[in-house]
């Protein structure tokens, strides 16, 4: 009589628990345990992608034997990069034979849809940050909810890990030797065909540079681009002291007479304000939790907030 043998789910991590079971069981790789990148083609089908897979890694990965994965999720592919005896072994440490191991699945897949943080060891916490599910200290978060691995719908973007320690014998050589010379003519077409897409993906990387006065290296537009970041905060929280200062209730009498920014200092000139009267501002400064100093001059009274 057939039926349906439950199969467990675990979560792999390098610091995970060792896992107590003879069962067959899916397995769901930590971050730690893989690359992934998040790109744009211009290809329209997953098999086009695949061939790209080793050279769009090259200048990521460390030095190792890997394999490669992909799906696409909207306009987006999901690429994957990861070590099968690397994996393999740290199962077997855990507990987990080869044999056991049913479905293996990339973390991000299969935690895509969560919009909160969750702990994944004492330390780590996996967590969204455009659509890219990355490992953070748990620490710099406020709130991260404990992962309940029975609550996980496993997609269908799963991976076969490979296992390299086939034998091959005297009488299959020959048969081997054949399929590889007709592998290697087949490699060469999809080679060319490939160089040929990641040529014009090139092109057009370099078109958008052009286009758009980008520098020459990523390393360059990243620069510009903190400093871009860093402007705009700037800007930001100059308009936000503004919008506060002209925001607050003040009496008939008062004036914001002259605002003045220096290098990083927003200064209000206050007339029409008697010396001790400013600690009703200054009790509302205070509950807005607005950082300032402030003294009398000249019969005003000057406010300056570092931004």
């Amino acid at each position: 009589m057939k039926y349906n043998k439950h199969v467990e789910t675990i979560f792999l991590d390098s610091t995970s628990n060792n896992f107590i079971t003879t069962e067959n069981v899916n397995v769901i790789l930590s971050p730690s345990l893989y690359w992934v990148k998040k790109i744009s083609l211009p290809v329209k089908y997953l098999r086009d992608v695949k061939t790209l897979l080793p050279s769009l890694f090259e200048d990521t990965v460390n030095e190792g034997v890997y394999s490669y994965s992909a799906y696409k999720s909207g306009d987006y592919f999901f690429i994957f990069a990861y070590e099968d005896k690397k994996i393999l072994d740290l199962l077997s440490s855990k507990g987990i034979s080869p044999a056991q191991i049913k479905n293996v699945y990339f973390a991000q897949s299969e935690f895509s849809t969560f919009n909160h943080p969750i702990t994944i060891n004492e330390t780590q916490s996996m967590y969204l940050k455009d659509e890219l599910l990355v490992l953070i200290p748990t620490t710099w978060l406020e709130e991260s909810f404990d992962l309940d691995i029975k609550t996980i719908t496993l997609s269908k973007n799963n991976i076969t890990l490979k296992q390299f320690n086939h034998i091959v014998n005297d009488k299959s050589l020959y048969t081997i030797a054949g399929i590889f010379i007709l592998l290697i003519v087949v490699v060469g077409v999809e080679y060319i065909i490939a160089q040929q897409k990641l040529n014009e993906t090139s092109n057009m990387r370099d078109e958008l540079f052009i286009t758009h006065s980008l520098k020459p290296t990523m390393m360059q537009n990243r620069s510009m681009l903190k400093e871009y970041k860093k402007t705009h905060t700037r800007q930001i929280k100059i308009r936000e002291n503004i919008s506060y200062m002209l925001s607050l209730n003040l009496k008939k009498t008062v004036n914001i007479a002259l605002i003045t920014l220096k290098s990083n200092k927003l200064i209000f000139e206050f007339s029409g304000i008697k010396k001790g009267r400013e600690v009703i501002l200054e009790k509302d400064f205070k509950a807005n939790d607005i950082h300032y100093t402030s003294n009398f001059k000249s019969e005003s009274w000057y406010v300056e907030i570092t931004l």
